[in-house]
């Protein structure tokens, strides 16, 4: 039965209207606080690592976060599934805020680090439960918009959080760039929880009066999936110190080791998304699968973009840095345009078109370091990149909902997730290793956008076959 209090199924004339509210405030809120995080943790983290003396761990505050989002992603995926996003929504930002207190009362990195590996564990688990919670709460014409929203909530965090981070860290202590974030995260959550009650559901929920078993079969608890999640995890730790595997006598062994790490990934990953998407079958695989490649394209070569200008342009940080605000600023306006937009465009023409931006805008970068271009051309082609990053990923997300029953939203969002991540992380660590691989700085900057615009004509390839399966041809967990 419907809870009374959500709304009835059918649009409101927007997200920021009764009785979408409220939850359209408090579901952006904790997507922009989880944002500001991440940026401002980057900002800070040089001042800590010196603080406290980990050079050593440096890498690891970052790659455990991520490892670990991995088993947060699946396990409330499973548990959304089983019960509805409510329970899964709680124990995520309790997790978070956890991570938070324990990173922000460090007094050794290794306590700090553990902090970050709890906080990737309620950060991964927190992204899925809002997915879920939009799916059941938000009707699907108003997909398109609150999707939207979160891209902006994602991305206005990039034009303010390295400068507040800076600041906190300067004038109060870094200790506060963690502990500062609590006292907001609450609050959020509080302007949600007057519709979880409707959204969680007991397993018994939706039996028949008089039936003994539930009107749709409860996925059991996938703990097969956990264990294929903790392994995806430990493969993107690999990858990421293999960097620093240096053996004299066997100078392959760094290739050897990445080679391998990335093998274990993409097994391990396997059945943590539906059927078909390694090999980019149609309809919600390859949603799946479009959403890891234009992250891996778009996030592998953006941070070497600012490195590019001031290592060879002589930029200094601060206008190099603008031009990762430009293409923010890009994501934000067409996630808004294709938002108002709805069905008017339709998702594989939004699909296709913001993969080709990025492919461009990635081969610019590489003409631009190739053939020593002025700078702006680069930097005007990440305008472009972002514009496509903000028509295609609310797309995505809305398809994903689209495909997916109620008995597998909570899989399929995870699996979105997952994909989204390991995406992204599996490039940067092999980005990392291509820059390293060449003798001068030229050739490095080249490999390494060489190699994301290969990712990104993967990307576009698989963009025209978002479009064609039904949600029963999709794996249900």
């Amino acid at each position: 039965m419907r809870d009374s209090t959500l709304p009835a199924a059918h649009p409101a004339t927007g997200i920021f209207r009764p009785p979408y509210l409220w939850v359209t405030i408090g579901t952006c809120a904790l997507v922009f606080l989880a944002a500001f995080e991440s940026l401002a943790v980057t900002t800070i983290m040089p001042l800590v690592s010196r603080e406290l003396n980990g050079g050593s761990l440096y890498a690891l505050a970052f790659a455990g976060l991520l490892a670990t989002g991995v088993i947060g992603m699946v396990g409330a995926g499973n548990w959304s599934d089983r019960r509805g996003p409510a329970m899964p929504l709680y124990a995520s930002v309790s997790l978070f805020v956890l991570g938070l207190l324990i990173a922000g009362s460090s007094v050794s990195m290794p306590m700090l680090v553990a902090g970050r590996l709890v906080q990737g564990l309620g950060g991964g688990a927190l992204t899925v439960a809002l997915y879920v919670l939009v799916a059941r709460f938000f009707p699907g014409p108003l997909h398109p918009r609150i999707f939207a929203a979160f891209s902006a909530a994602w991305v206005v965090p990039s034009l303010v959080g390295p400068f507040a981070a800076g600041v906190v860290a300067q004038v109060f202590s870094w200790h506060w760039v963690f502990l500062g974030v609590v006292g907001l995260v609450i609050p959020a959550l509080v302007m949600i929880v007057p519709v979880l009650r409707g959204l969680d559901e007991p397993e018994e929920a939706g039996a028949p009066q008089g039936a003994g078993q539930p009107a749709h079969p409860v996925p059991p608890w996938a703990l097969g999936r956990l264990g294929w999640a903790a392994l995806a995890a430990l493969a993107v730790l690999g990858l990421n110190l293999s960097a620093e595997v240096s053996i004299p006598s066997f100078p392959a062994a760094t290739a050897l080791l990445a080679s391998a790490a990335v093998v274990l990934a993409l097994v391990a990953v396997r059945p943590l998304v539906p059927h078909g998407t390694l090999a980019a079958r149609r309809g919600l695989p390859s949603v799946i699968l479009a959403r890891g490649l234009a992250s891996a394209s778009f996030f592998g070569a953006e941070v070497y973009l600012p490195y590019l200008l001031i290592d060879q342009y002589a930029f200094p940080p601060t206008l190099a840095g603008l031009t990762l605000t430009g293409g923010a600023l890009a994501w934000a306006g067409a996630a808004a345009v294709q938002g108002r937009l709805g069905s008017k465009l339709p998702h594989q023409s939004a699909v296709q078109t913001g993969s080709l931006m990025v492919l461009a805008a990635v081969l610019l970068a590489l003409a631009t370091t190739a053939l020593h271009w002025p700078a702006a051309i680069a930097i005007a082609g990440w305008v472009l990149a972002g514009g496509g990053m903000g028509l295609l990923y609310p797309r995505l997300s809305v398809m994903t909902l689209a495909l997916s029953t109620k008995e597998n939203e909570g899989f399929n969002s995870s699996a979105m997730s997952i994909s989204d991540s390991l995406g992204g992380a599996l490039s940067l660590a092999t980005t990392g290793i291509v820059f390293a691989a060449f003798t001068t700085a030229v050739q490095s900057f080249a490999g390494v956008f060489a190699f994301t615009a290969a990712i990104g004509v993967g990307a576009a390839l698989v963009a025209p076959r978002v479009t064609g399966r039904t949600p029963s041809t999709s794996r249900t967990p």
